[in-house]
């Protein structure tokens, strides 16, 4: 299986990081900057089901731009084979 050597960017962790202390921000929001955040430094890859909702929030209107960011970041560091299916 190809592994994905991206990793989370400083500026993402720290958007990340920001999201998790934000007593406003929406679960999924949370779920996504923890998932970028354990990707930070190291070589986890992003499991199919947070990359499912990572596509759903790209995919949608009613998510903000950070949630999206923070998508995006997740989604850029899932399996690439499986994102090629």
């Amino acid at each position: 299986m190809p592994v994905n050597t991206k990793q989370t960017s400083k500026a993402v962790a720290t958007l990340a990081s920001h999201t998790l202390h934000d007593p406003k921000a929406s679960v999924i929001a949370k779920s996504l900057a923890a998932s970028a955040l354990s990707q930070t430094h190291t070589m986890n890859q992003t499991g199919a089901e947070m990359e499912h909702k990572a596509g759903q929030v790209l995919h949608s209107d009613k998510y903000s731009k950070d949630t999206k960011t923070l998508a995006g970041s997740v989604v850029a560091q899932a399996n690439k084979e499986r994102r090629a299916k």
